[in-house]
């Protein structure tokens, strides 16, 4: 064969070969179909508030009724994000918009796959917030403000971050020397203060429960 021809019918094999991945991804499963095997339907639980305020704490005893009853879930917070993927970010203001970014992404692919997704960061402001609702897509974001008096979440701060933040030793600490915005129009507030551990999940489960399960075949 002409080496012309050879080097023709190499590159026409090499077509056929890349070619045949577009009916790979034909036979993907879509989000529908992995919702209907895992029997619920994928969501974004985003807790925001101050430091000390119990969003993580609300978020780990919130996986823990949730897999009671069967459901898949998984928790996104600083302990698992800020030494894996986001271990080279720090806290400038655009490494804090990068940090949430990251955070929306990887819980977008979690949403995607039918799993309750719980996110706990403080999250300070509404254009962070919203921005990750975009990413995520607002219906399956639902957005919880632990709204925590900071007197509070100070009195629990078993670190001294307060502390240490009102005597100038931690720059751009939120609620002292950074601000924190309240959502505008959460789906639920949680004042830990005024509400007990098992108060706040099961509120959490009447909003969480019905959305979850709802026209599941």
């Amino acid at each position: 064969m002409p080496k012309g021809n050879c080097q023709l019918s190499i590159i026409n094999c090499q077509s056929k070969k890349m070619n045949n991945i577009y009916p790979i991804f034909d036979k993907m499963l879509t989000r529908d179909d992995k919702e209907a095997l895992l029997g619920q339907h994928g969501l974004m639980v985003w807790f925001t508030g101050l430091s000390g305020s119990g969003k993580s704490t609300i978020a780990i005893a919130l996986e823990r009724e949730l897999q009671k009853r069967g459901l898949l879930c998984r928790i996104l917070d600083g302990d698992n994000i800020r030494s894996g993927i986001n271990n080279n970010l720090g806290f400038s203001p655009e490494d804090r918009v990068e940090n949430i970014r990251r955070i929306a992404e990887v819980g977008k692919l979690f949403v995607d796959t039918g799993i309750i997704t719980i996110a706990a960061f403080i999250s300070p402001n509404n254009q962070l917030r919203e921005m990750a609702s975009r990413i995520i897509g607002k219906d399956d974001f639902m957005e919880v403000y632990v709204s925590t008096p900071i007197e509070e979440c100070e009195r629990r701060d078993v670190k001294g971050l307060y502390a240490k933040a009102r005597r100038g030793e931690i720059k751009e600490f939120t609620g002292i020397s950074a601000p924190f915005e309240a959502p505008e129009s959460p789906a639920l507030s949680l004042d830990t203060s005024k509400l007990s551990l098992e108060e706040s999940v099961n509120r959490l489960l009447e909003l969480i429960l019905p959305r979850v399960k709802s026209n599941i075949e």
